[in-house]
């Protein structure tokens, strides 16, 4: 394992990417958060500011890499929580800090448009930012949390604090989204609506949308109780459903085009990354992990028995393959 003496900004990877001509007429904070480019958004308008995101903070038993901290992004309609216990197990296993985000819209964190992976990407260099987090951060991201982490870690004026990448089953090829996520948000807006009482309820609901219990369950632990007029209380969610709704059918696309060549708007990062795949999701294909490669030419990818939420479905397995990736890295 590598010492915490020997400090990031010694190791950290530079993107390879060509320099814009302002770039090289004055220096750049490692750690600032400026706005993307007319390429990134499609847009020569000002982007909208990246928001604060809420975070829970896991301290090792034994902090022996001070300089360093794992941060992980979760998936659509995830939060911090589903990272909890294994976030714990990774700082003691790492002997580092973990901080565990809720993205954009989900969780405590703000409700802000818009939801893509552009924006979640200066988010979180506000967060890197305003943490003191300027080298050293090894990040990981599930599904929309992978796309997002992806993104950041493309953008030259942004990841400078990039030591790793872990994306867990997504790649940056730009696809449609799975037809039920739809309906996912479908049914969610209907309990809301129906301002049912009991998650039982809510669950009854869910179940022309989703016909596997422990899915429906995840769906769940967005639910809130909201307390309407009257002072009755019924089934809500902390989550922004109507924008996320809407912002379904554009988590599938990215920022960048693939190099080569490498350039501004098809550039790469080359610092160490590990794919982890879910054996039984079809999220990481032959095809479109080569689309990764081109992007991150140092990748890895390991394949682990799971379906999409590969996290919940092999835990274990999980944190011992980020765990060895970041004690190598």
């Amino acid at each position: 394992m590598r010492t915490a003496s020997i400090t990031a900004a010694v190791r950290r990877p530079v993107l390879n990417a060509v320099a814009s001509s302002s770039s090289s007429s004055s220096p750049r904070a490692a750690v600032s958060v400026p706005r993307f480019t007319r390429s990134a958004w499609g847009t020569s308008a000002p982007a909208p500011p990246p928001v604060k995101l809420a975070y829970d903070l896991v301290h090792p038993k034994e902090d022996k890499r001070p300089d360093e901290a794992l941060v992980v992004c979760h998936g659509f309609l995830g939060s911090k929580q589903n990272w909890r216990s294994l976030g714990k197990r990774m700082a003691n296993a790492l002997s580092m800090r973990v901080f565990t985000l809720d993205m954009r819209n989900h969780g405590q964190s703000p409700h802000a448009a818009p939801h893509t992976s552009v924006a979640m990407a200066e988010d979180l260099g506000l967060f890197f930012k305003d943490h003191g987090l300027t080298s050293g951060v090894h990040l990981v991201g599930h599904s929309m949390g992978a796309k997002s982490v992806m993104a950041y870690a493309l953008n030259a004026d942004l990841n400078a604090p990039l030591r790793s990448l872990v994306p867990i089953d997504m790649t940056p090829n730009i696809e449609p989204i799975e037809p039920q996520y739809n309906g996912y948000t479908k049914g969610m807006q209907e309990i809301a609506a129906a301002k049912v009482q009991t998650r039982a309820e809510a669950d009854e609901l869910l179940k022309p949308y989703e016909a596997v219990p422990a899915t429906r369950q995840f769906l769940l632990t967005n639910a809130i109780t909201v307390r309407g007029p009257y002072g009755r209380k019924h089934v809500g969610f902390r989550v922004n459903l109507p924008l996320l709704a809407d912002a379904i059918n554009r988590l599938g696309e990215f920022p960048y085009t693939p190099p080569p060549p490498v350039s501004p708007t098809s550039p790469q990062w080359t610092g160490p990354v590990l794919f982890i795949k879910g054996a039984h999701a079809a999220y990481i294909r032959p095809d479109n992990i080569e689309v990764a490669r081109r992007f991150f030419p140092r990748m890895e990818l390991v394949t682990l028995d799971a379906g999409h939420w590969v996290h919940a479905d092999r835990p274990d397995e999980t944190v011992e393959s980020i765990v060895r990736f970041v004690q190598n890295n």
